[in-house]
Formats: C-alpha cells, structure tokens, sequence
C-alpha cells in the first residue's frame, strides 16, 4: 500500500491541497448562515452546553488532533456511552446506536443531514483533514484495529469518502475498510471530485445517516 501511495503524482497532491484550502473557504463563507442558525438552535435547547464538540481522532500516521462537530448529544455523552457499548449495532471497531439515546433534539436533525459534520472544514483548513479521504476514528477504535485495517490511516483523513457515499451506517466496518483501501489505490482528482458531488447530493436528504 505504502508503495501505492508513493506512485501517486506529486501533483495529484499538491492539487488536492488547493482545493481542500479553497473548498473549504468557500464552504464556511458560503455556509455562514448556517452555521449560525444551528448555533442559535443549540443554545436555545440547551443554553448552559457548548456549541462545538471537540473530539481526539487519530489522522495520518495516527497522529491526534482534535475534530470539530456541531454538538449534537448531551454534554455528559462520553460518560454515558459506556453504558451503551453493549448496544452497538454494528460490527467491528467503531460505535453506532441507530436510537442514541444521548443525541438531542436538534442534534438528530443535524446528525441525518451531516450538518454536526461542517466545523470540519476548519480542520481542512488547518491541513488536519482533506475533503476527502478516510473518516478519522477514535483512539480506542484503532486499538482494536488489526494490521490490514490501519493501512486506512496511511493518508490524510477526509470529511467524506467513498464508504460514505455507499451506504454509510448500513455499511459495516469491514466493508468501510475495504472501501478505504480502494478509495486510497485509485484516487485521483476526478475521483474527489465525483465523491464530493455525490456527498453534496446526499447532504441534505441522506436516510442512512445516524
């Protein structure tokens, strides 16, 4: 994979960095009325808790950083989940509970539309994530992770991918890896691109997000 990734040309990287800095200034200039009319729903559901939620992934390298939500569960939902990891309804090293008990009001409407997603254009920005490329997981996923899966952090993180636009929480871990991978071998610009009009096509009318 390493060699894969290593055959890519110099400009295919350098493009995409282009468009990750300028698609994502577009993005939060653009979607700037949005931002603040989920950051007034937030505050008048739940006036004490924080607009942005702030969570430890591992990138490229597994290296950490912190990625950018919407705040779409209650406050205390990383104690509470504990409780629920006996209720994961999906496969493999990551958590998913189509009925999340921790998920607010407005974070259900923002969490089906991906809405909770677009702070991460700030990680774009800030060269943490590409727009496109594996979705970044959790510490403790990784730790499950077997050698296979983690060839899946051997680029940059992205905000959408191809497992996203080919059945997203129907799809199960093994399958997202297997995706990931393919993505990874035949990426090129147009691939992005299409990935990227596929995500904007399924942004606000997605069913198979939770």
């Amino acid at each position: 994979m390493k060699e894969i990734i290593q055959e890519q040309s110099v400009i295919y990287f350098i493009t995409k960095r282009v468009i990750d800095v300028v698609g994502s200034v577009v993005g939060l200039v653009l979607l700037s009325w949005l931002f603040l009319i989920v950051i007034i729903a937030i505050k008048v559901e739940d006036p004490k808790g924080p607009v942005f939620f702030k969570q430890v992934r591992l990138g490229k390298d597994e290296k950490e950083f912190k990625m950018l939500k919407f705040r779409s569960m209650v406050t205390d939902a990383e104690e509470r989940l504990k409780e629920l990891l006996k209720e994961n309804e999906i496969d493999g090293a990551m958590f998913k509970m189509k009925k999340d008990p921790r998920v607010t009001k407005i974070g259900n409407f923002i969490r089906k539309t991906s809405i909770d997603e677009l702070p991460q254009l700030l990680n774009v920005l800030k060269g943490e994530m590409s727009l496109v490329g594996p979705r970044p997981p959790l510490p403790r996923e990784v730790e499950l992770y077997t050698a296979y899966d983690k060839q899946r952090l051997l680029v940059i993180p992205g905000c959408t991918g191809l497992w996203q636009v080919s059945g997203r929480s129907n799809v199960s871990f093994g399958e997202m890896v297997e995706l990931d991978l393919q993505y990874i071998k035949k990426r090129t610009i147009f691939y992005d691109v299409t990935i990227l009009f596929k995500t904007i096509k399924l942004l606000f009318g997605s069913k198979d997000a939770y």
